[in-house]
């Protein structure tokens, strides 16, 4: 192992419809800002469309930078090559007709010193996972339901 991958942090993907093509740019300074301070490292970031003919295709980022978010333009060539086609057909499945996305693949470089501590004492992960938003604000519910009866 290099001593980059040695570093290397956990990898994450995140899959963000914009229901109408409707994508205000908003959350970009704030994906900036989390590479900017070494936190993450993007990997990938692919936009995929879904035509009202159920056509999906995938948009590249230099389409998007002329439609008023030059802040992709920072992003254009973080290509891996770990969004396949098949990736952005499975996307395109779930999306709704008139739909896009963002699909975002990113080290979370934070942890990287973190897991190599680990793989140098001989640990090594064997189960990993993330739990949606919605479970965590429904589950918080219900413990402060409880709480209340």
């Amino acid at each position: 192992m290099s001593s980059e991958t040695d570093e290397t942090g956990p990898v994450d993907y995140l899959v963000v419809e914009f229901p109408g093509n409707r994508m205000t740019g908003e959350g970009l300074p704030l994906l900036v800002d989390l590479v900017d301070r070494g936190i993450i490292r993007i990997l990938d970031l692919v936009f995929v469309r879904k035509d009202r003919d159920g056509t999906v295709t995938g948009v590249e980022l230099s389409e998007l930078t002329g439609d008023g978010h030059d802040d992709l333009a920072v992003f254009e060539g973080a290509s891996s090559g770990l969004v396949g086609r098949d990736d952005i057909d499975e996307v395109g499945a779930v999306l709704e007709p008139g739909s896009a996305a963002g699909i975002v693949i990113y080290e979370n470089v934070w942890a990287g010193p973190f897991a190599a501590a680990l793989r140098r004492g001989g640990g090594r992960i064997v189960a990993g996972g993330r739990i949606p938003i919605q479970e965590v604000l429904a589950s918080l519910d219900a413990a402060e339901a409880a709480a209340r009866a």
